[in-house]
């Protein structure tokens, strides 16, 4: 053996699985692609790891840590492949899962034809429990026993295994849940059981007991696919530390893990965002829009300063959750996406997606149902093939395929194929609003970032659209998401409710629960092996107008919680406030602020790869040149293909052309300029602007 030491990124998407390695002393990166497996993930999972280990001539003691994403948990929201759940709650608040909230989706016009989503776990699964805590965790009547017996027992006749416990105020004090947990491990030994207070330790008793019930459901199952996973891992490498992504923009090792599988949630979309950010904030830019396009969906979110924006107001399919997560909005915008015809008889693209199996019509196995993809191949904007060959496509499959589609239309060829990218454009042209024109952000002022699969083709449709000033493609495109979860810190986040108006809050009980959560932190960081002096501790606080419904989540200073501490926090509150929605109260002494929630996030760091400079080449950007195709943009035009590692620093792409590599292409409109920076990116702008 040379001596050399790897860490390894794996993400698996719904068509493929991303891989990169990353020498340690040397920063060389080397990346593979290999079609995913859904009917056995880790089988794409080993596939890619020997893969990649095989291009640098490596054995697995050369692996020094392996991190992952995955789509388990996500999938199977999405899919609403839940076992059957059983709830156990407080007297009285058993219809907590039927009241819910009032919020009706894209408001109050389409109020008269929303109907609320099917409740997670039906009426005669819930069971109640008689003892009473109030708003401060005094206890108001004794807990139950007898009731929690005859809970546990009814579970375990009904041969119900899956289990969550939200009792009302136990945010405040645990005692009650911890004694149920106690019970059903008397009586019912074989559960599977999640409580609130282990969970999510917040106010809000709905979003609280769904977020415990989703964590319960989808224990079992995460569960089962990471512990495969290391099975399986140690065969190559015996023994190697094995993280997951979180949805917290942190990772946290797979013994871990299956104990707060929730947080696994947007798992690959959150590594993304973050490899995007770092690759980007390199290149200079701070604010940036990510946009992952894969096989099945796009991924779009805000990065300001270098940091992805967290929400606590997320959801995953029709189920809230209330954990810190990346915030990610999802369109089912990919390369299989399905193109069809509404009973109106317009044409629709998504979210149905062929997948990696069968997959667009123009693969080897492919469906039926023309997809995005089938419409690149036919206009000449993608090679015949993906992964340099070694998946052949089949041109003349896809173009029969949309021909027919285009009859049923009354539409040409191209113009069938044109119409399926301009409605996935502006599929992802919404996308991207969403995440800053309705949180009041201008698009214009953001540099896009595009990745994936996918996630550049339609890269200078998205500037028209938007009026974008510029695009970043990363090199090997395809794998940031998987580059991404070689960049995250271990980190966990803890939270306690601590409902306060400012001019009553004492100073002593915000540093006494302060301390609480950082020794929580700190004892998670212990068992993830990093010392004391390594670990870093945040805090912050989620403050808001009395009144009002929702907070914003400010800083807190580090040292003692004084009365100054507070009332700088209090200030910091009033910016962030006119920041996001334009005013405050700040010089109004009859509105008075209120304190909700007090955060601690526990962080580990991870030696970050280094973004590697692309060394200087002769001979200017004809050197890159591969070949001519036709390709049909505004009409067929005979277009020069690139092979994109043989682009230099300088190099300017005019369009139109089209750049390839491996994992990625990057199709460039006519009126559109590619310019290659000192790290490998490409800039799309406006020929004009440039």
């Amino acid at each position: 053996m040379s001596g050399r030491r790897v860490r390894i990124g794996i993400d698996t998407g719904g068509t493929f699985t991303d891989v990169v390695a990353v020498d340690e002393e040397t920063g060389e990166v080397a990346t593979t692609k290999t079609p995913s497996t859904p009917a056995d993930p880790a089988d794409g999972f080993l596939t890619g790891v020997r893969r990649v280990l095989g291009e640098l001539g490596l054995g697995g003691d050369a692996v020094t840590a392996v991190s992952h994403g995955t789509t388990v948990a996500t999938n199977q929201l999405l899919e609403g492949k839940l076992d059957r759940l059983g709830f156990i709650t407080t007297e009285g608040y058993e219809s907590v899962l039927e009241i819910a909230r009032q919020s009706v989706p894209d408001g109050y016009g389409n109020s008269y034809f929303w109907v609320k989503p099917p409740r997670i776990v039906p009426a005669d699964l819930v069971r109640t429990v008689r003892g009473r805590l109030d708003v401060t965790g005094a206890e108001v009547r004794p807990f139950d026993v007898d009731d929690a017996r005859a809970a546990a027992r009814f579970f375990r006749d009904a041969g119900i295994t899956t289990i969550g416990v939200c009792f009302l105020h136990s945010y405040a004090d645990d005692a009650h849940e911890l004694r149920m947990l106690e019970v059903l491990r008397e009586e019912h030994p074989d559960a599977v059981v999640s409580i609130s207070s282990q969970v999510l330790r917040e106010y809000r008793e709905y979003e609280r007991s769904v977020t415990t019930l989703v964590d319960a459901a989808v224990k079992p199952r995460v569960s089962a696919y990471v512990g495969n996973i290391r099975r399986r891992l140690d065969e190559i490498a015996p023994g190697v530390p094995f993280y997951v992504m979180k949805s917290n923009g942190g990772v946290l090792s797979a013994a871990e893990v299956v104990h707060q599988p929730i947080t696994t949630m947007l798992s690959g979309p959150a590594a993304g965002a973050l490899g995007a950010a770092l690759i980007a904030g390199t290149a200079g830019f701070d604010r940036v829009l990510t946009c992952d396009g894969g096989g099945t969906s796009t991924d779009v979110t805000v990065v300001v300063d270098g940091e992805p924006t967290l929400t606590t107001e997320g959801s995953v399919g029709r189920y809230p959750s209330k954990i810190p997560m990346i915030d990610v909005v999802t369109v089912g915008a990919g390369g299989g996406s399905i193109a069809w015809i509404s009973p109106e008889g317009t044409l629709k693209v998504g979210p149905q997606s062929a997948g990696a199996d069968p997959g667009p019509i123009c693969y080897p196995a492919g469906g039926s149902d023309p997809t995005v993809t089938d419409a690149h191949v036919v206009l000449g904007r993608i090679p015949p093939h993906l992964l340099g060959g070694e998946i052949p496509l089949s041109v003349d499959a896809a173009r029969d395929g949309l021909t027919r589609l285009g009859k049923d239309l009354g539409l040409g060829l191209e113009r069938t194929a044109t119409g399926i990218l301009e409605i996935s454009a502006w599929n992802q042209a919404n996308a991207l609003r969403q995440v800053t024109v309705a949180r009041g952000l201008d698009v214009r002022d953001f540099t896009l970032t595009t990745f994936g699969g996918s996630g550049s083709l339609l890269a200078c449709r998205l500037m028209d659209v938007l009026g974008l000033p510029r695009t970043l493609v990363p090199p090997n495109p395809g794998n940031v998401s998987a580059f991404g979860l070689l960049t995250v810190d271990v980190r966990n986040d803890y939270v306690q409710t601590m409902v306060s108006r400012h001019a009553q809050l004492e100073p002593a009980a915000v540093a006494t629960t302060f301390a609480a959560l950082e020794e929580r932190a700190a004892a998670a960081l212990d068992e993830e092996g990093f010392a004391r002096a390594e670990q870093r501790l945040q805090r912050s606080a989620d403050l808001r107008y009395v009144g009002q419904a929702f907070e914003v989540r400010v800083p807190v200073g580090d040292g003692e919680p004084d009365r100054a501490v507070l009332d700088d926090v209090v200030t910091a509150f009033h910016v962030a406030h006119r920041r996001l929605y334009g005013y405050d109260f700040a010089t109004d002494p009859r509105q008075a602020v209120e304190w909700v929630n007090l955060r601690v996030s526990g962080i580990g760091p991870i030696r970050r790869p280094d973004v590697v400079e692309l060394p200087a080449r002769d001979g200017g950007v004809n050197r890159s040149v591969t070949g001519t195709r036709p390709v049909f943009f505004d009409d067929w035009v005979e277009t020069p293909v690139h092979a994109r590692p043989g682009l230099a620093p300088g190099d300017v792409v005019v369009g139109p052309a089209v750049i390839e590599e491996f994992g990625a292409t990057v199709p460039v409109h006519p009126g559109f300029a590619a310019t290659v920076d000192r790290y490998g990116n490409l800039l799309l702008t406006k020929e004009a602007a440039r």
